[in-house]
């Protein structure tokens, strides 16, 4: 290497070391007791002392001189450069936002997509969006404001039309002594109701009833059409029908059997209060049982414009409860008796039941259906609960019928849906002779028959009696003694 080219490569080494040494104390000192100026006093001496040791090379190489001038002119100032940095961040938060909205406003036109799926008009509110669990998605509105279906969900079947309540009343089968009754009064009421919103004067009418019969005999089915009707008429605010018996009213420490026999009569309000076996409440030295009658008794004065009570049981011993307290007997002056149904309407019922929830019964085991029925009121002639009866018959059917489905490899649909001889044959047998069916029939009519006259006649005694014994002198005075204890 010769003289001249060492000598260069010294200069540049110089030059270099120089450099790093600027940059170091530019940086080093930045945040500390040193000013900006006082950097720029060293680098001008510095680019000095260079120019005065080196000269320029050739034409085509810089200086050492411009060199530092070009290093400090690069980091000369710093917070120039934090500004930038800074604006930067800035620019890119704000296409972050744009991301963002970006998104939401996919979210949006998802959400519109699937609700036209699901036949309704959704929209997504993204001010709501972070509002929820995280890593929720955001909540989807109906275009009347309430959630939008999940498409997950099983579709709900569409509620069908409330039936007007005297069309209903005409489908029950038999009751024809009933609905004739149930009918004469709504006429009745209405009219009365009429004529007092026309300023004339009307008959005061109670709206409470007694119904009589043995179970099974359509009394809470009809107590809660009555309810829709008073409704329909405008008598009842609601029309809601609430059933309870002894157990729902009367409660285990004396004071509290009023508490639970309000808390019945505040959830009647406007509609009807269903009090099954209401005699139960009369038992002899049953404090009970009669504050809670006490309790029904004031309910029904304080509350006569919009509350209905409507008590029910055998018919004995519901004449026996009416006439045990004159309250009750002074505000229950309507009685509708439910008659036992008869053999074909039995089994007309037993058929509903089977087309209601889609069972087809086979020619062969039809008689025997009839001969059940029979046998059934035959042998509980006292206690037959006539179409709860037939429920609980038709249960037991199915009962045997899903039994031998279950045993086949694959049933077809009709199998599902057919009863047959099979499915009856665990109760009273083979009855398939018609002799004798007709002959069980014909035995029940007897008994039937015999039962209605036996009570004919009863009544006949009692009223024969009734006129017969003098009135004593001193009832009304018990009468009203009896008012104020009631």
């Amino acid at each position: 290497m010769d003289k001249r080219t060492k000598k260069e490569l010294e200069r540049l080494t110089a030059i270099t070391n120089t450099e790093k040494n600027l940059l170091k104390d530019l940086y080093g000192d930045m945040f500390g007791s040193s000013s900006l100026s006082d950097h720029k006093k060293k680098a001008e001496q510095l680019r000095s002392e260079l120019s005065a040791k080196s000269g320029r090379s050739s034409d085509s190489e810089p200086s050492a001189a411009e060199l530092l001038d070009r290093a400090y002119k690069k980091h000369a100032d710093p917070l120039s450069d934090a500004k930038k940095a800074l604006k930067e961040a800035q620019d890119l938060m704000s296409r972050t936002d744009e991301i963002t909205q970006g998104i939401l406003e996919s979210n949006r036109k998802g959400a519109e997509n699937l609700a036209k799926i699901t036949g309704d008009t959704g929209r997504i509110d993204p001010s709501a969006g972070g509002n929820g669990p995280a890593g929720a998605a955001p909540q989807v509105q109906t275009a009347t404001g309430g959630p939008a279906p999940n498409p997950a969900d099983p579709p709900q079947a569409p509620k069908e039309p409330e039936k007007d309540p005297m069309e209903e009343l005409d489908a029950l089968v038999g009751l024809t002594t009933i609905k004739a009754d149930v009918k004469e009064l709504m006429a009745f009421v209405k009219i009365q109701k009429m004529r007092k919103d026309a300023g004339l004067k009307s008959v005061p009418v109670s709206l409470h009833l007694v119904f009589t019969g043995n179970p099974g005999t359509g009394k809470t089915t009809v107590a809660r059409i009555i309810g829709r009707l008073y409704k329909q008429i405008g008598v009842l605010s609601k029309g809601q029908l609430i059933e309870v018996d002894r157990s729902g009213l009367v409660a285990g420490y004396v004071g509290q059997t009023a508490l639970k026999t309000q808390e019945q009569i505040s959830k009647a309000m406007g509609g009807v209060l269903f009090i099954d076996e209401a005699y139960a409440l009369a038992q002899k030295d049953d404090a009970f049982g009669q504050e809670a009658i006490d309790t029904v008794l004031k309910a029904m004065e304080d509350h006569r414009d919009d509350l209905v009570v409507i008590v029910a049981g055998y018919t004995k011993p519901m004449e026996k409860f009416i006439n045990s307290n004159p309250g009750l007997k002074s505000r229950f002056n309507k009685y509708i008796e439910f008659p036992d149904y008869t053999i074909d309407e039995l089994e007309e019922i037993f058929y509903l039941n089977c087309s209601k929830y889609d069972y087809i019964v086979e020619e062969d085991a039809k008689k025997q259906i009839r001969a059940r029925i029979i046998s059934r009121k035959m042998q509980r002639q006292e206690n037959f609960a006539n179409a709860r009866e037939v429920r609980n018959m038709f249960e037991d059917i199915i009962t045997n019928q899903a039994r031998r489905v279950a045993e086949m490899e694959s049933p077809t649909h009709e199998d599902m849906m057919k009863i047959t001889l099979m499915d009856l044959s665990d109760d009273i047998g083979d009855v398939a002779d018609t002799k004798e069916m007709e002959k069980m029939e014909e035995a029940a009519k007897e008994a039937t028959a015999t039962e209605l006259e036996l009570h004919t006649e009863d009544e006949a005694a009692e009223t024969e009696i009734t006129a017969d014994e003098p009135a004593p002198e001193e009832a009304p005075a018990a009468e009203d003694a009896g008012n104020e204890k009631g």
